[in-house]
């Protein structure tokens, strides 16, 4: 069984850092861009940011551009994303997901598979 499980969230001042990971397991995406979308109460979930599966290409939501860094390691699995300058706005549930295709996506239907989510709550 395909599962991508997300660990990292939790509780961060204004102005702080978080890293977040997504761990892949059953299955390696090969070949898959990956992507980091984030739901907050009451809203649509949006997209932040994604990678390409050698990570020669990344791309940002402009709400997110200049403070947030994705990666991944595909030896171990697994993607990152870095947050820093952390505004209370950003608060949501994260969620990785694997593309259906190896360029970059920001909606959510190029996106077959997806964690569970992980808490950032950013405190003002």
């Amino acid at each position: 069984q395909v599962q991508l499980v997300e660990s990292g969230g939790g509780l961060v001042q204004a102005g702080g850092s978080l890293t977040v990971s997504c761990a892949a397991s059953g299955r390696t995406f090969n070949g898959k861009a990956m992507g980091w979308f984030r739901q907050a109460p009451g809203k649509e979930r949006e997209f932040v940011a994604a990678i390409t599966w050698y990570g020669s290409n990344t791309y940002f939501a402009d709400s997110v551009k200049g403070r947030f860094t994705i990666s991944r390691d595909n030896a171990k699995n697994t993607i990152y994303l870095q947050m820093t300058s952390l505004k209370p706005e950003d608060t949501a549930v994260y969620y990785c997901a694997a593309a259906t295709t190896s360029y970059i996506v920001t909606y959510t239907r190029g996106y077959d598979t997806w964690g569970q989510g992980t808490q950032v709550t950013v405190s003002s």
